[in-house]
Formats: structure tokens, C-alpha cells, sequence
């Protein structure tokens, strides 16, 4: 765990919207197009955009170019860190 407490709420400030959360859940399947996603919401691909840019600006996906869209996959490292400092904490040990 080399993130600091900045980083954890910026994280935390990522996961506190449904949208994201849910587009979370679809990217641990798989890698998906940013097309896919958006099939999937009732909101316009700007909108998705923000969302996107959200998440990867906290590293929680990564994002590559493909054509005329983008794909996107879940960065693991990142959402296994956070389950440690989560866990971290829910168990009262010292030194985070």
C-alpha cells in the first residue's frame, strides 16, 4: 500500500456514483469497448466521457486507443489495493 490518504479518498470519491460503480462491475469481466458501455447506460457518450476520465484519473482503469474508440479494462493492482487499506482499517491495525 503506497497510496496516500489523498489518493484513498479520491478513490473513495470515484466509487460514490452508481454509474461508475456499475461500469466497475462490467470492466471485472472483461475489456471492454467504450461502445459497449455506453449501450448499456441511458446517457450520452459525453457523459460517459466524464465517467471515464473520473475513473482512470484515480488509475482504477486503464484506457487504450482502438480505432475511433477507446477500451477500457479494470487496473486490478489498483482495486486490490484499495481492498487492503479497506481492510486495513476495518481491522484496526496500526501504521496505514
Amino acid at each position: 500500500m503506497k497510496n496516500s490518504f489523498a489518493d484513498y479518498a479520491l478513490l473513495c470519491r470515484a466509487l460514490s456514483d452508481e454509474t461508475r460503480l456499475k461500469i466497475l462491475s462490467m470492466l471485472s469481466e472483461e475489456e471492454l469497448c467504450a461502445c459497449h458501455i455506453l449501450e448499456e447506460f441511458h446517457i450520452t457518450q459525453p457523459t460517459l466521457s466524464y465517467h471515464m476520465k473520473n475513473l482512470m484519473e484515480c488509475d482504477l482503469i486503464h484506457g487504450r486507443k482502438d480505432g475511433l474508440w477507446m477500451r477500457y479494462t479494470l487496473n486490478k493492482e489498483k482495486t486490490e489495493d484499495l481492498i487492503q487499506f479497506l481492510t486495513k482499517i476495518t481491522n484496526h491495525e496500526k501504521g496505514v
